[in-house]
This record gives structure tokens, C-alpha cells and sequence, in this order.
């Protein structure tokens, strides 16, 4: 499948690298032309063993590429993975400028059916409002979906935490979207958890507060 993935930091460069090793045609994009220059240079923007070999052979087999804008994701994937920053706010909360300005960008630039995963670490409703936004921006009557797809990856373990997950958790809201989730995943040994989006979501937060729970102990 036609995959592209936005955001080239630690969780969208691993996940579109491990996808093109297991046979999907993968785009990355990301706003920060240094860093696509580097990754065409085969200089990695960030340290994870195994990392570079994999980006290596599958650009070579050309099945990963890199682009600098969202409308070339949305030109090239049929599947979209939001894989951008959230850091904390001043305040405490989740800053959601970029997931949302990554929204508004895929809506204007739709043209036909696309399915739009979160992977990026939200709170929960953020795939309400990512909805909302794109349907704001889109043309009238494009079609598409939001799903949720939450990592869980280890620094210094991602590519084998994606290769061989403990499990893999989808927050859809049709049959449509399931499938075309599935097929991504098709081939990987784990126990496939299908959800309702917000519920997707609150997984995300319950793994890493008890993350945290274990770690304070």
C-alpha cells in the first residue's frame, strides 16, 4: 500500500522505515527542509541501533522516499499518518498547534478518499478535532476518515518494538478504515485490538502512566 507518514522524528522515521521493510511504498515528509536533506544524504536525524541500515536498503530498494510538504503525502499516500510533535504547553497541556496545522493542510490539499491515523501522543477527542478541521479546510463532498494508531515504542529498541510489537491498537469508526489498518499491519505476530477512537486515544495515556507507576516504584 501507498503509505505516507508526516513528521520525520523519532516515531515517523521509524514507523515509514519499518513499513517499507515490510513491502509498502512509504513517503516521509517534514516542514524542515535540513533534515529531508540529510535523510537524502543517508544522515539520520536521530540515534535508534538498526535504524540506518533499514532507511538504507529500502530507499535503495525505492520503496522510501522523503518530500517537504503535507500536499505531497496527501498526493502519495492513500493512508496519512500524523506523526508530529505535541509537546507540553506552558501550562501543562498537550500543544496541538502542529497537529492541527498538519489538519488544515490535509484538508485543503484532498482530493479524493484518504484515511488520516494520529500516531503522535494526543489527548483524548484530539481525532474529533482533527475531523473537524480537515472537513472545515476540504472541498465539499471529499471523502475521508480519522482512525488512531498509537505507538508504543523504546528508545534504543523501536525498529524490534515495531517488528514485534506487544500489540497493536486501532481506534476506527468503520469497517472501511479497519481494513485498510489491517492490511498495513498484515504479517505482524501480535494481538490486533480494535477500538473506538477516543478509546485508542486513553490506551495511548494508561500504557504511560503505568509506564510512570512502575518506573516511581
Amino acid at each position: 500500500m501507498d503509505v505516507a507518514i508526516i513528521g520525520t522524528g523519532y516515531v515517523g522515521l521509524v514507523t515509514g522505515a519499518c513499513f517499507a521493510e515490510k513491502g509498502h511504498r512509504v513517503l516521509c515528509v517534514d516542514n524542515d527542509t535540513g533534515k529531508i536533506r540529510s535523510l537524502l544524504q543517508g544522515v539520520m536525524p536521530i540515534y535508534e541501533p538498526g535504524l540506518d541500515d533499514v532507511v538504507r536498503r529500502n530507499v535503495e530498494a525505492k520503496r522510501f522516499s522523503f518530500g517537504s510538504t503535507v500536499k505531497e503525502a496527501v498526493d502519495f499516500g492513500k493512508v496519512i499518518f500524523i506523526c508530529v510533535g505535541t509537546p507540553p504547553a506552558a501550562g501543562g497541556h498537550a500543544d496541538l498547534s502542529f497537529v492541527e496545522g498538519v489538519a488544515r493542510e490535509i484538508g485543503e490539499a484532498l482530493d479524493g478518499f484518504r484515511l488520516i491515523v494520529e500516531k503522535s501522543t494526543v489527548p483524548v477527542m484530539t481525532g474529533a478535532k482533527v475531523a473537524a478541521t480537515i472537513a472545515r479546510y476540504a472541498k465539499k463532498g471529499i471523502e475521508f476518515e480519522v482512525a488512531s494508531n498509537p505507538e508504543f515504542l523504546r528508545e534504543g529498541s523501536a525498529i524490534e518494538d515495531t517488528f514485534k510489537p506487544d500489540r497493536i491498537v486501532i481506534g476506527v469508526e468503520s469497517p472501511r478504515a479497519e481494513k485498510m489498518l489491517r492490511e498495513i499491519y498484515a504479517g505482524y505476530q501480535a494481538p490486533f485490538i480494535v477500538t473506538d477512537i477516543k478509546s485508542a486515544e486513553l490506551i495511548k495515556h494508561a500504557s504511560n502512566s503505568f509506564l510512570s507507576t512502575k518506573i516511581s516504584y
